[in-house]
């Protein structure tokens, strides 16, 4: 009976052993570790109060007021609010064919798998090897001077390393990944609530032309009437030449810009489909007017500090100042030493049958050290570029807030001023329409011609049409609103 020797005697079982070492190691050393690099915190919301300096919760209107209120929850489905079914039908249908929230959310996903591949460094890395070779071995190489041999040589192998994270930089680059995914996520927030504002924005631009082009049919046809009229009263001698030159320029001009609002119908319908993931000739256009589209009475009010934890864009921005911060810990911890336990064990033999017997077994142990020396101030200069990296980035992020309360202020300005606009265009389509009806009492009296109720309903429906457009841009500025105030998409957080 032979004896074997004391290495490998033991070898039964050890690579067990060695992988319950190595990872016993490692836990020990994490728990000692530190991690290098600034811990990230949040930015500190902006200390104002209202988002202007005129901000109020009520605006003012004469006949459809709209108010600002706390109580008013801002909903992920905010377009619901305008209490349009063909405006409902066309957010759904963008939201389940756009092209860019299709790419949005594989770049998420991306940066979702990114993030779990990153996490395997925090796992002893694990690898199998199998070799089967025929060799020729000379024995003159080792100094002994015999004849050649040539044989097989089978082997199977295990192998586990890990590195042991000391100064944390593994832990940053993944919390870098982390945060990185959270920018993909906020990033197709962001997508969402544009693709909606900008859905709700073309119906209403595509009723008021609807609306537009109508009234102008109608003014034309006032306009061709007038023509008619006054080309008798010329063969009649009871008024001139100039009068119908006048009124052919005016007709000229009406139909010369119904080309125009037809091309921008067209392009809002085309601009639909292209939301919608459509071919121009796939989207139906439905009938819509400015008269089926309700204007939300009582509006979300958000406080200012609450703004930067609602926004999509500036929870992105925030993200990306965590990555930027997690990215100094990784430049500081590539300045020092690095430590990787390894350890690998496996069999040989010259003979596949006999793979596995103890005297052809091998194991071995390792612990190495790396350490920069010199670099070239290479690694001190990555570190400096990751602090100005973060820098840029922090001022990125108050930019983007400094934008974001720009834009709450602008829209509520813009629903003030729109509020007075629409009750002065209100108040002059009632005079035009008034006037319109005294004239025709007096051409029903017989004091004045029929030309005068021409003239008369033309002014009325030029008035309309100014009132049209104050009344779609009142409606695009509330979907403004909805928008700067982050759409609902986030919760506070």
């Amino acid at each position: 009976m032979c004896t074997l020797p004391p290495v490998e005697r033991c070898t039964r079982g050890t690579a067990a052993r060695i992988t319950r070492a190595v990872a016993l190691a490692a836990g020990v050393a994490l728990v000692a570790a530190c991690t290098v690099g600034p811990n990230f915190s949040r930015p500190a919301t902006p200390s104002v109060e209202r988002y202007d300096a005129s901000d109020a919760s009520y605006i003012a209107s004469g006949r459809q007021q709209q108010t600002l209120s706390p109580a008013v929850p801002l909903r992920d489905d905010w377009w619901t609010s305008f209490g349009c079914h063909a405006i409902d039908m066309a957010v759904d249908e963008a939201l389940t064919g756009n092209v860019a929230l299709e790419h949005g959310e594989a770049t998420l996903r991306r940066s979702e798998y990114l993030l779990r591949a990153g996490a395997g460094v925090f796992f002893p890395q694990v690898d199998a090897q199998g070799d089967a070779s025929r060799q020729r071995f000379s024995p003159l190489r080792t100094g002994i001077d015999a004849p050649a041999s040539i044989f097989n040589l089978f082997t199977l192998s295990a192998t586990v390393s890990y590195t042991l994270d000391i100064w944390g930089g593994e832990r940053r680059q993944v919390e870098a990944l982390a945060a990185q995914t959270d920018a993909q996520r906020y990033a197709l927030v962001a997508t969402y609530l544009t693709l909606a504002a900008n859905v709700v924005n073309a119906m209403i631009a595509r009723a008021a032309y609807n609306d537009e082009i109508a009234a102008t049919h109608e003014i034309l046809e006032l306009v061709r009437e007038q023509v008619h009229i006054t080309e008798a009263q010329v063969a009649a001698g009871t008024s001139a030449w100039s009068a119908v030159l006048s009124l052919q320029n005016e007709l000229a001009t009406l139909e010369a810009s119904l080309p125009g609002l037809e091309q921008k119908r067209n392009e809002t319908e085309h601009l639909l489909a292209l939301l919608a993931g459509m071919y121009p000739e796939q989207w139906s256009a439905p009938e819509l007017s400015l008269g089926e589209i309700q204007l939300p009475s009582v509006l979300p009010q958000t406080l200012p500090s609450s703004l930067v934890r609602r926004r999509p864009d500036i929870l992105q921005a925030e993200a990306v100042l965590h990555v930027a911060s997690a990215d100094i810990g990784v430049a500081t911890a590539a300045m020092f030493p690095q430590i990787t336990l390894s350890a690998s064990g496996g069999v040989e033999s010259a003979v596949l049958h006999s793979l596995g017997t103890p005297a052809g077994q091998v194991w071995s142990v390792a612990a190495g050290v790396t350490a920069p020396v010199f670099h070239g101030g290479a690694l001190w200069f990555q570190r400096k570029a990751a602090v100005a990296a973060y820098n840029e980035s922090s001022a990125a992020y108050r930019e983007v807030v400094l934008a974001a309360f720009a834009q709450v202020a602008d829209a509520l300005r813009a629903l003030e001023h729109d509020s007075q606009t629409v009750d002065a265009q209100t108040r002059a389509v009632q005079a035009a329409g008034e006037a319109l009806r005294l004239i025709k009492d007096a051409y029903r009296a017989g004091t004045v011609g029929y030309l005068q109720i021409l003239v008369a309903d033309g002014q009325y429906h030029q008035a309309r049409i100014a009132w049209l457009q104050a009344i779609a841009q009142r409606l695009q500025d509330t979907v403004a609103l909805y928008a700067a105030l982050g759409g609902g998409l986030v919760a506070d957080s």
